[in-house]
């Protein structure tokens, strides 16, 4: 029997039980298990119930089983006869031959099969035969260079086109020697996806089986860099990790660009920098230290003054490989020309004075309209040598491409009359101006200008000149008692404007008769108020996106507006602001509240939401006011000019463009026209206002307005909404399908 070990029944039995203890403990043996009872009782009765094939366990020594060296080395070779095998049924990959650390022998490979169906090769090797297979070294076997699967299955035919053209460019085999080029593809071709294949194949493979570059930059204005890098996550899949920089102090900044230029090796952890211009242009220092594989530059026109520090900034960037990116080709002015085409390719038309020399002066002297038949040759001659020289590194394919891939677009130029109120101001403005007092002695003066600004504010809503009226400025002096009694600012007055008025019920009527939404785009923050105060009094629900913004801010709404459950109606944008390269397709009705001097802003701004993921048909509708000022801008941005003029870029450039007698038509208005535009180009297609397809003469349409396909009133409408807005204020339309010859829309 075993006793208590606890420390008080054990001092109990201290005094006088140890000699008893001690004899207990001697007797005592350990409980037998019944297994070995029953092992006991087997071998006790001669009965054995153990498997007759089951061997008895050979006893262990602890002694060496010595062996002879040849049963040893007999023992080794057994073993090493017996090749790995891997323990899965039918197992054929690689049988890890191969150690780790090693490097592979044989000949090298391309990082994806060629031969796959579907496959977008960039580079093939030249074929060698057995003698030259023979003699080369192995190392140095160039591979086919060929473009991920996950990136060539999404591009279209078009874009695998660019992508060819893009690589070829940065390798030096388009131009020996130069290592950029131009992609000047128009709005909504995928011209951010075809770059982002560009970087993934130059940071993954060459033909030397092994990466091109270690690192490329990406330099965006500050509203596209959270798009670049949804972009890249959206095509890539988390198979690389961009850094994107969108904001915070100059240190941290700092530190991100300091690491992100201090990365080395084959598989840098964050090998792409998407970047703004701005940030670029204030931290150029740091990035300046190191060098980069690949510089994409992104709305690339911003570099056509080679004066501007930012460009300077760039210039100066280490990286042989430079892509400029911009859907509007630059026709303002040659120089601005040749500085995009120099960035990307110093030196391949020689210097700015050699340019000037050799290029700009010919084909100018050759555009003037006193200029001499071997001038005009000359100019010529020159031109086509520009065009050759040039082409060899810029791509450009028109929007006619997506008429594959989207629904019709309509583009419709909608002429409203403006009120009594604003006829009234309009005319008195005239009369009390005193650029028109200088026009008509013979000056230009800077007034001017602030004049032309008053009239297109005025022509918006005359609640944008309230405040001149009120203080009587110069052009509004007793203005004020033409608007109505107890007028305020505070509430909008849709009536007292005609394109405002017109606004009104195509926003109505799309509201209750449809699910689609709208992009509403003004050149000024006081029409975007306006704005707000209408769809408030309406109660449309509205988002605004305008300088004022942040950029994380900026991706957040535009990607809430796209969602398909978002309640939102309106997009309020500034065409300063957010012009380009936004993606807005979750609208369909797009409204160019008033034209700009420079028609690309124009057509940045309208190609918000025809683009790629459209599912709808388009409408836009650019709205003017009749016989005023904005048919005039409208006008020239139509009419085709000389290279030097075709484009105005800014405001402040409308003296150099405009002659006196143009500008003194910039200053009339004419109140019995539906359309001053349609009288002047006097369009041979309409008899008594009305078009007759083909014209009445068998000859072609006027060239000024041979992209408008149709000249109507309101019986030519095919847009019922415009339609429905027509009695309000509407005077005239051009309207416009995409590619209705491809779409068979007659």
């Amino acid at each position: 029997q075993r006793r208590s070990l606890a420390p008080s029944q054990l001092a109990k039995r201290k005094a006088g039980d140890e000699d008893e203890e001690e004899e207990e403990e001697a007797d005592w043996q350990p409980p037998t298990s019944r297994k070995r009872q029953k092992a006991a009782a087997e071998t006790e009765s001669g009965e054995c119930y153990r498997s007759p094939f089951r061997k008895p366990l050979a006893q262990l020594t602890n002694r060496p089983h010595c062996l002879d060296s040849s049963q040893h080395e007999a023992f080794i070779r057994s073993i090493l006869s017996k090749p790995f095998k891997v323990p899965i049924p039918n197992y054929k990959g690689p049988l890890g031959l191969r150690s780790l650390g090693v490097k592979r022998a044989g000949l090298r490979g391309p990082l994806h099969d060629p031969f796959e169906e579907g496959a977008l090769v960039l580079y093939e090797p030249p074929v060698l035969s057995a003698h030259d297979q023979l003699k080369i070294d192995k190392d140095k076997v160039p591979v086919h260079v060929v473009v991920d699967p996950v990136l060539s299955r999404v591009l279209r035919p078009h874009q695998r086109e660019g992508v060819k053209f893009l690589w070829d460019c940065v390798t030096s085999r388009r131009i020996p020697g130069s290592h950029g080029c131009i992609m000047a593809d128009e709005m909504g071709l995928g011209k951010t996806l075809q770059c982002i294949t560009l970087m993934w194949t130059l940071l993954r493979q060459s033909p030397d089986c092994k990466p091109e570059i270690e690192k490329a930059v990406v330099v965006s204005p500050s509203s596209l860099v959270r798009n670049w890098y949804n972009e890249v996550e959206k095509w890539l899949g988390g198979r690389i990790q961009p850094l994107a920089i969108d904001g915070g102090s100059k240190e941290e900044i700092d530190r991100k660009l300091v690491g992100f230029m201090n990365q080395r090796g084959l598989r840098v952890p964050s090998p792409i920098l998407i970047i703004s211009y701005e940030t670029f242009r204030l931290h150029a220092e740091v990035l300046q230290k190191g060098s980069v594989g690949l510089v994409i530059c992104d709305e690339g026109h911003r570099l056509k003054n080679s004066e501007n520090q930012t460009y300077q900034a760039l210039n100066s960037l280490n990286t042989p490989r430079r892509v400029l990116i911009s859907g509007t080709p630059i026709q303002n002015d040659l120089l601005e020309y040749f500085s995009l085409v120099h960035f990307v390719n110093s030196g391949i038309l020689g210097t700015a004075q050699e340019f000037k020399r050799h290029f700009e002066m010919p084909i100018l002297k050759g555009r003037d309209a006193d200029a001499s038949e071997a001038e005009r040759h000359k100019g010529e001659e020159r031109l086509k040598e520009l065009i050759s020289i040039v082409n060899r590194c810029l791509i450009r394919r028109t929007s006619d491409i997506l008429s594959k891939y989207l629904p019709v677009k309509i583009e419709q130029v909608v002429c409203c009359r403006l009120t009594p109120l604003q006829t009234e101001l309009y005319k008195n403005f005239l009369k009390q101006a005193k650029p028109v007092e200088e026009l008509k002695e013979g000056k230009i003066s800077v007034s001017s200008l602030s004049s032309i600004t008053s009239l297109k504010k005025l022509c918006n809503h005359p609640a944008l000149i309230y405040d001149k009226c009120v203080e009587e400025e110069e052009g509004f002096m007793g203005a004020l008692g033409l608007f109505p009694s107890g007028y305020s600012t505070k509430s909008v007055e849709p009536q007292l404007s005609g394109k405002m008025l017109v606004l009104d019920y195509i926003l109505a009527v799309t509201k209750s008769t449809s699910n689609d939404k709208v992009v509403l785009v003004s050149n000024y923050t006081q029409t975007l108020d306006l704005f707000e105060k209408l769809c408030r009094s309406r109660r449309y629900l509205y988002v605004r996106l305008d300088g004022t913004m942040s950029i994380k801010k900026r991706a957040k709404i535009v990607e809430r507006f796209n969602s398909p459950s978002s309640p939102e109606f309106i997009f309020m944008l500034s065409s300063k602001a957010g012009g380009c390269g936004l993606n807005l397709i979750g609208a369909n009705r797009l409204v160019m509240f008033d034209p700009d001097w420079n028609p690309a802003n124009d057509e940045q701004a309208m190609a918000r939401v025809w683009r790629d993921g459209q599912k709808k048909m388009c409408f836009i509708y650019r709205l003017l006011s009749t016989g005023t000022i904005e048919e005039k801008i409208f006008q020239r941005q139509t009419h085709k000019k000389a290279l030097s003029s075709c484009v105005v870029d800014e405001e402040q450039d409308v003296e150099r463009h405009f002659s006196l007698g143009e500008l003194k038509e910039l200053f009339t208005l004419n109140e019995t026209t539906t359309s001053d535009t349609h009288d002047k180009i006097k369009c041979r297609r309409c008899v008594n206002g009305h078009q007759v397809r083909p014209p009445p003469d068998g000859s072609d349409c006027t060239s000024d307005l041979s992209q408008w396909h149709h000249c109507a009133d309101k019986r030519g409408l095919q847009d019922s909404v415009l339609k429905a807005a027509w009695d309000a204020a509407v005077t005239f339309t051009f309207h416009h399908h995409s590619h209705e010859e491809q779409r068979g829309i007659p």
